[in-house]
């Protein structure tokens, strides 16, 4: 299984905009963060969770040529926007639409934002087609299985997903956006290789997770790895890294991971 981070920032992005902070005017590439998503390629299927504002770039700077299946975690418009540059991949398809799995709300939102989208194929050529399906809590595939769970996020629940490759028997979960961890979302992520966890920030925050809720979260799944995304500006790579207790580190754009 190869994870790939297209995105590990906030709403705003780091650099911010019209901040000077150390973060913002830092050299470190680490420090620039688009907004959170990922690419998943298990057993050979590429599967998008979730299009930020600058999807487009994203794909264009990890070298992103197919996608097989899409899911939204929720519908804020950093992880919804970029959806339309989908259209790409339904070219590549043949012109077939593309699956998009999601909450209820989720899909209640694509079709809202996107309505020229929904459908078997697309309107017109070039254009991006959608079949919308409410994201169960395990799809079983040939090239493994994606268990889902929600995770509280302020007035929307955020899909948790808990990938397993039928091949390697490696396990990936992915828990962004969130401002807690139910029990069976634990449960479900524990036994999985990699673990990757919203840590906003230090100071509190009413819809997501600070760092220190991470950690605590983090020691209660019990990975071997645990990577924290959607960080914002008050996060300098290097000095979080050297923070963290060991087996819990940051995330940075373009890291990939090999299981």
């Amino acid at each position: 299984m190869e994870i790939i981070f297209l995105g590990t920032g906030t709403s705003q992005g780091v650099p911010m905009i019209a901040c000077d902070c150390a973060v913002c005017t830092s050299p470190d590439p680490r420090n620039r963060r688009t907004r959170a998503s990922i690419h998943v390629v298990m057993g050979g299927l590429h599967i998008q969770v979730d299009a930020a504002p600058e999807f487009r770039q994203q794909c264009l700077r990890e070298r992103i040529t197919w996608l097989d299946w899409f899911i939204l975690t929720h519908a804020h418009a950093d992880h919804i926007v970029g959806m339309d540059d989908l259209r790409r991949f339904c070219d590549l398809l043949g012109g077939v639409a593309l699956k998009v799995h999601s909450t209820e709300t989720g899909l209640g939102r694509v079709q809202a934002m996107f309505p020229y989208a929904i459908g078997d194929r697309p309107a017109s050529k070039g254009y991006a087609a959608f079949t919308l399906a409410p994201m169960p809590a395990k799809i079983d595939l040939p090239q493994g299985s994606i268990e889902s769970v929600l995770l509280p996020h302020g007035a929307v629940d955020t899909l948790g997903l808990m990938f397993t490759e039928r091949g390697s028997g490696k396990k990936f979960a992915y828990y962004t956006d969130c401002k807690t961890v139910p029990a069976e979302a634990v449960a479900l992520a524990r036994g999985a290789d990699v673990v990757v966890l919203d840590g906003l920030r230090e100071k509190p925050h009413p819809t997501h997770l600070t760092i220190d809720e991470a950690v605590a979260v983090a020691q209660q799944i019990g990975a071997p790895r645990t990577l924290l995304t959607h960080l914002t500006h008050l996060n300098d790579h290097a000095a979080l890294a050297a923070a963290l207790p060991a087996g819990v580190e940051p995330a940075y754009d373009g890291l990939r991971l090999q299981l």
